[in-house]
């Protein structure tokens, strides 16, 4: 078989790589190894229940919207997206409830609720987000990523301040927040990348920003709707996909890619290489030669409950975080010594609450997340995990959602350990790369390898990070920096 270019993985980083690749006219062949596209981003679907397994919330649909655009569709006639508000719903072990919302007179009451005079901090904090966003935005999420160079470029050296890289998030918080409260729901946004909000620069504070000036966003029939629109739309422009097969080796001659090998020995001969696969991965086993892995601290991985549970509890919202009563012990327990949290945070999506399309009438469809330590700190998960599932039910039934095992009717669960398994992931870290110093977001992989001609990098393990629009982001990045290379080698 001959392409011009192969993509080896269909996550949504490939996706958007082989979209733009075929919409700039080049012949694109996608190789997923599972059975159906998405990656972390996929479906399980049982009994009348739809669980999404991956992301639970779109944020900047306008990464979307322009991709679509250059395919020549737009989001509006691809998918169905609605806002969610509140954007998610905080519950402390003393019954406190907090409701973030996107609208700013009603977020503001709930503020003035836990601390009055935390209503100003709120307001300069949005400022001071704002700066940081607007510093961000262009040089670091709209371009390809490639390498150490690209920190020392004139804008990047001025804003440097700006992007406030030397404190934490956590100490960032302190200076706007008096409640220890609400420096624990603004400090939950450092864990969208998989990161700690004591350890992660004061630059992850953007996150909030985005979501409570762009909105966060269901999609209706589900998150996976994701996946099926953006292959609907590569399979239009004459992308050809592979599905339920392995890749086994990125085949290489003088220093240059000349295609991949596959897992039942046929090839197909290419002239560039888009990877969405851990670099990680692709050094380990992919390349020829085994190569050095990439440096950088692995995030957190995931442990995962999908409940199908008769009933729908009045306090849920679509999305619902149990805080724990010690978020620093918290995270000390995962992130620095490596095992399960006792008091952990658990984080419940039910999107029967705003979707009645994903569940049976009269049921809810729960994904339930708790972070946890990836295998590499942790590899007992295959004996524990019966007993972790026992203790993220405990505290779920104590803090709001009385009886609930007893009104389980389905129930599937994910390690760590299946996360890796199941998705080439290294430790089951779901989001790549930690961002737990202040340089880690300049220390991810580039987009093009450095040591042969034609290798291209996308996802999660690459810049800009993890999470549905930075992936995407980084898959239409990697296919605009193939794409400039080979317009100057013409």
């Amino acid at each position: 078989m001959n392409s011009d270019v192969v993509v080896i993985g269909g996550g949504l980083g490939g996706l958007a790589a082989a979209i733009t690749l075929a919409a700039a006219g080049r012949a694109v062949t996608l190789v997923e190894q599972l059975e159906r596209v998405g990656g972390k981003l996929n479906l399980v679907e049982v009994d009348g229940f739809s669980f999404d397994t991956g992301p639970s919330l779109l944020t900047m649909p306008w990464v979307l919207r322009e991709l679509f655009a250059t395919a020549g569709t737009s989001l509006e006639a691809e998918l169905t997206i609605e806002p969610v508000d509140p954007l998610c719903r905080y519950v402390w072990s003393d019954g406190t409830v907090f409701d973030m919302t996107p609208q700013l007179p009603q977020l503001a009451a709930e503020i003035a609720r836990l601390e009055p005079a935390d209503v100003a901090g709120f307001s300069r904090f949005l400022g001071y987000t704002a700066q940081i966003y607007d510093a961000v935005a262009e040089p670091f999420l709209a371009r390809p990523f490639r390498g150490l160079r690209d920190m020392f470029n004139q804008r990047m050296l001025r804003d440097s301040l700006r992007i406030d890289p030397l404190r934490t998030v956590d100490q960032s918080l302190r200076a706007f927040f008096r409640s220890p409260r609400l420096r624990q729901v603004f400090g939950r946004y450092a864990t969208y990348n998989g990161s700690s909000p004591f350890r992660a620069p004061a630059t992850f504070n953007l996150i909030g920003y985005v979501e409570l000036t762009q909105g966060g966003w269901h999609v209706r029939g589900g998150m996976y709707q994701i996946a099926r629109a953006l292959e609907r739309t590569a399979r239009r422009l004459g992308v050809s996909m592979l599905t339920s097969t392995a890749v086994s080796t990125i085949l290489e001659h003088d220093g240059a890619v000349t295609g991949v090998r596959l897992a039942d020995d046929r090839t197909i001969a290419a002239g560039q290489v888009v990877a969405n696969v851990d670099p990680r991965i692709v050094a380990e086993r992919l390349r020829g030669t085994p190569r050095r892995r990439p440096a950088g601290e692995l995030s957190y991985s995931g442990f995962v409950l999908m409940l199908g549970v008769r009933g729908v509890d009045p306090l849920l919202r679509h999305h619902t975080i149990f805080f724990s009563d010690d978020y620093r012990r918290e995270f000390d327990a995962i992130v620095t010594r490596g095992v399960p949290a006792d008091d952990p945070t658990v984080y419940v999506c039910a999107p029967s609450a705003s979707d009645p399309t994903v569940a049976p009438p009269g049921h809810s469809n729960l994904f339930i997340l708790v972070n946890a330590p990836h295998t590499g700190q942790y590899p007992h998960w295959p004996a524990t995990a019966a007993r972790y599932r026992d203790l993220v039910l405990d505290r779920l039934e104590r803090n709001g959602l009385p009886g609930l095992r007893q009104r389980i009717v389905v129930e599937r669960m994910l390690t760590p350990n299946d996360l890796e398994q199941r998705y080439a992931a290294p430790g089951g870290a779901i989001y790549g790369l930690a961002s737990n110093n202040p340089f880690a977001a300049f220390l991810r992989p580039p987009q093009r390898a450095p040591d042969v001609r034609g290798l291209y990098f996308a996802g999660g393990g690459t810049h800009p990070g993890g999470g549905i629009p930075l992936v995407l982001l980084s898959g239409r990045a990697a296919a605009q920096q193939l794409l400039a290379d080979a317009g100057r080698a013409r």
